[in-house]
C-alpha cells in the first residue's frame, strides 16, 4: 500500500488555508449556553444518572451513565474505574468513537481503568450500526437531503448540522463528569480515534481546562481540503453531495468551517499528542497534520505510523499515551 499523501516533510509544514467564520465563538458560546439552560429547565427529567453495568467484570466498578447533551436530550456512555479506590479522585480519561461506531457492550474498553483512570467512553447519537457491537442513543432530528452517512446532515446550516449536537454531547460530558466526587476536576483528559478524534479537538476547544488532548488518526480537521484528497469515505460524502447539489458549494464550505478542527484547534493550549498514519486512505495524513500544525498547544507532539492506514498505532499508541499522562501526573 503506497503513501497517500504529501511527504513527512511536507506535512509538517502544512497549513492549509481553511475558513473560520467571524461568528465561530459566539456561536459556539451561544451553542453551549442554550444546551446547560435546556438541562435547567429540565430539572430532574434529564439529571444524569449512573447505575451498575449488567457486566460480569468484577474487578473493576463498570456504570451505564445517561447525560444531558444537545437540547437536554439523554446521551449515553459508559464508565469504567478501578475498584478499592475510594476517597481518592482520581485523574480521567473520556474517549469518543470511530464513525458509525457505538459505546459497545459495557467493559469492552477497560486499559485506562486498569491504569488507574476513570475511562468514560461516550455513545454517539444516532451511530453505532456500522460496525463493532452497538450503540444506544438515538438522534430525534431530520435536516436537509442528505448524502448517506452523517458529514451532509443539515450542510445548509449551522444550527442544524449533526455535528452541532455531537460536540454540544461531548462538552456536556466533560461538564458531567466534573461533578463527580471521584475524579479529579483539573485532571480531565480527551481522546478518541478517527471521527473521535475530530470530537476530542473540539470537546478540548469547547472546555475550560482541559488536562490533555490525545486524537488519534484524526477526522475532521480541513474538510474542504480533505474533499478534495480522500479517495474514499466519510469525505466522499461531502464530494457526492455537491456533485448532485452543484450550486451549494459555498454554502457547504461556510457551514464545515464551524465544525473543523483546525479552527478548534487554533483554541486549545493543552498539551497534545496526536498520532498519524501515512498509509491512512480514509482520513488523509495532511488533514490530521492540519489539525495538529493549528493547535495553539506549546506542548504538542505527534506520533507517526510511515506503514500503518487507517487503524493507527493501536496498543502501541495508546501505551505512549499512558506514557504521556504518566509524565503529567509525575509534573515532568
Amino acid at each position: 500500500m503506497p503513501l497517500t499523501d504529501m511527504s513527512l516533510a511536507q506535512l509538517r509544514a502544512f497549513t492549509p488555508t481553511v475558513r473560520e467564520p467571524e461568528d465561530f465563538d459566539a456561536f459556539w458560546r451561544e451553542t453551549l449556553a442554550e444546551a446547560r439552560t435546556a438541562a435547567d429547565l429540565a430539572g430532574a427529567a434529564a439529571a444524569a444518572r449512573r447505575t451498575p453495568a449488567d457486566t460480569p467484570i468484577t474487578e473493576l466498578i463498570v456504570e451505564d451513565l445517561t447525560f444531558p447533551g444537545w437540547g437536554a436530550e439523554p446521551i449515553k456512555a459508559w464508565v469504567a474505574r478501578p475498584t478499592g479506590r475510594e476517597g481518592e479522585r482520581l485523574p480521567v480519561v473520556v474517549e469518543f468513537n470511530g464513525y458509525n461506531g457505538g459505546r459497545g457492550v459495557a467493559g469492552e474498553r477497560v486499559l485506562w481503568a486498569l491504569a488507574g483512570y476513570v475511562h468514560v467512553f461516550m455513545d454517539t447519537r444516532g451511530q453505532g450500526s456500522g460496525w463493532g457491537t452497538g450503540g444506544e442513543t438515538p438522534d430525534p432530528h431530520g435536516a436537509n437531503a442528505a448524502v448517506s452517512g452523517w458529514m451532509t446532515r443539515g450542510i445548509l446550516d449551522p444550527r442544524q448540522h449533526y455535528y452541532r449536537r455531537v460536540f454540544t454531547d461531548a462538552a456536556r460530558l466533560v461538564d458531567e463528569v466534573r461533578t463527580w466526587d471521584f475524579i479529579d476536576p483539573a485532571r480531565v483528559a480527551v481522546t478518541g480515534g478517527s471521527q473521535g478524534g475530530g470530537i476530542a479537538i473540539a470537546a478540548a476547544a469547547l472546555s475550560d481546562d482541559i488536562w490533555a488532548l490525545m486524537p488519534d488518526v484524526a477526522f475532521l480537521c480541513a474538510w474542504e481540503h480533505g474533499t478534495d484528497v480522500a479517495i474514499s469515505d466519510p469525505y466522499q460524502e461531502l464530494a457526492r453531495y455537491l456533485s448532485v447539489h452543484r450550486d451549494h458549494t459555498e454554502t457547504v464550505w461556510n457551514t464545515a468551517a464551524y465544525f473543523d478542527g483546525v479552527n478548534f484547534a487554533k483554541r486549545i493550549t493543552a498539551p497534545a499528542l496526536f498520532s498519524v498514519a501515512l498509509m491512512d486512505t480514509v482520513v488523509p495524513p495532511s488533514t490530521t497534520f492540519a489539525g495538529f500544525n493549528a493547535l495553539a498547544s506549546a506542548d504538542k507532539a505527534i506520533e507517526v505510523y510511515p506503514y500503518n492506514g487507517h487503524e493507527g498505532g493501536q496498543t502501541f499508541q495508546w501505551q505512549k499515551q499512558a506514557a504521556f499522562l504518566a509524565n503529567r501526573r509525575a509534573g515532568v
